[in-house]
């Protein structure tokens, strides 16, 4: 290459270059932080030494730019103790956000920076990936025609999931979601399960760990803590982190179960970022940033063809037990299956409280055989006409003999709660779980036989 070639290939470079320009804090805005003199781009990480001479690392602000208008930056914290001072130096981290993959982080609770919590030491020698990456392009998907069995009888025999499929738990609070997501990932049969505590209360974390996981569950696990006392930026990292740490897995060739705990907490830390920028609330206070950025987390998930696969089960939370909320609503749009929980059967000791008549998996046809599949809409068939009639029967304004179906369902009531209820420390394998279904539509025709 000449040297006017290359001078003229050095000016068209320069003329892109963007300095990375300290800058000084001079305002707190809400929860946002103001500074100037910074040239950062959207997105960039950089710490705030809020005691002023940036001596004291563990009294620095770690934030991230948010937004910048009229030669100012808006920063949010991601982490960190210290508190803002006017005039605090603004100081770039040049290095990318990465977090810690592979097998060495099995057994360990880590926070949304990749650092331990757990009290066993640090981590060992770690591979890094980047904390945000684009999803498999629509032609590198592997199809969902595999089944997943969760050991949960009433899933594997009603709802069965695929391995790779994305599916939501819708649940109100306080209906047994948690204990679910805790016999789930002792009775999955994928290689390695990551779970993140997105906005919980900060003790349910141990209680978490050490109950609904128990050492066999912790043993094969990965366990991403963000409770609700952290910043908004830091709880919308937690789930990215654990779908991250899932890539790595799957990049493996291993099949990795995700568990994000949960979407709506998500949802609600970046409805504070987005108001906080200035957006304008379109459903229930939440600003457009949210619903575009719900289908980026959950598409991440899914296999690849030729390596190994995510299974994801994201918790929605229904606030006020109302199905048609937001995130709800957006989530059963975009997702492959919903399993809902009911707070009626939750209340009267019914666990798990599966609604499995408003459940659905959309990959179920793809991953069973045709006959239990059948078996499958007889099932519900019974349940509906249960429902239709449930207030006839209970009031003795029913006769047997006025509708077959209805008989059957009066008949193999006892049976059928028995089947879909189930002990939280027990595993049902999902053979059997089939095998149990099919006996059960055999009780119910011989009865009325």
């Amino acid at each position: 290459m000449s040297l006017a070639s290359r001078l003229s290939r050095r000016a068209r470079t320069l003329s892109h270059w963007q300095p990375v320009i300290e800058g000084r804090l001079v305002g707190v805005v809400g929860t946002t932080l103001v500074a100037e003199g910074c040239v950062l781009p959207l997105g960039a990480s950089c710490r705030i030494e809020s005691v002023g001479d940036g001596q004291d690392e563990r009294e620095s602000l770690h934030a991230e730019v948010i937004e910048f208008v009229d030669g100012r930056t808006r920063l949010m914290s991601t982490s960190g103790s210290g508190v803002p001072r006017p005039g605090a130096r603004v100081v770039p981290a040049h290095s990318r956000c990465t977090v810690p993959v592979g097998k060495e982080l099995l057994g360990r609770v880590i926070d949304v920076d990749g650092r331990p919590v757990d009290g066993l030491g640090p981590l060992g020698r770690c591979a890094h990936a980047p904390l945000e990456r684009a999803p498999p392009g629509p032609m590198l998907r592997s199809p969902v025609n595999e089944s997943f069995a969760t050991g949960v009888r009433a899933i594997d025999a009603l709802l069965t999931l695929g391995r790779g499929q994305r599916v939501g738990l819708m649940a109100g609070s306080g209906v047994g979601k948690s204990a679910l997501l805790g016999m789930i990932t002792r009775g999955s049969e994928a290689d390695v399960t990551i779970v993140a505590l997105v906005g919980e209360r900060g003790r349910e974390v141990r209680e978490f760990v050490e109950d609904a996981l128990g050492a066999e569950g912790l043993a094969r696990a990965v366990v991403v803590a963000v409770p609700a006392d952290q910043p908004p930026l830091a709880r919308l990292r937690g789930a990215l982190c654990a779908t991250a740490i899932a890539e790595g897995f799957r990049d493996q060739g291993l099949h990795a179960l995700l568990l994000v705990d949960s979407v709506t907490r998500w949802a609600q830390a970046q409805r504070e970022i987005g108001l906080a920028g200035g957006e304008m609330p379109v459903a229930r206070g939440y600003p457009p940033s949210v619903f575009a950025g719900l289908p980026r987390l959950v598409e991440r998930a899914g296999g690849v063809v030729g390596g190994g696969a995510i299974t994801a089960i994201y918790t929605v939370l229904a606030e006020g037990d109302d199905a048609q909320d937001p995130i709800v609503d957006a989530s059963r749009a975009i997702l492959d299956g919903h399993i809902a929980l009911d707070r009626t059967l939750a209340n009267a000791g019914h666990f798990p409280a599966i609604d499995v008549a408003t459940s659905i998996s959309r990959t179920m046809p793809r991953v069973v055989a045709p006959e239990h599949a059948a078996r499958v809409r007889r099932s519900l068939e019974l349940e509906a006409s249960w429902r239709r009639a449930e207030d006839l029967v209970r009031t003795g304004l029913y006769q047997q003999g006025m509708d077959a179906l209805l008989d059957r369902a009066v008949v193999s009531r006892p049976d059928w709660q028995r089947f879909l209820q189930q002990d939280v420390g027990t595993r049902v394998p999902a053979l059997q779980a089939r095998e149990e279904l099919a006996a059960f539509l055999e009780a119910a025709d011989a009865a009325v036989s």
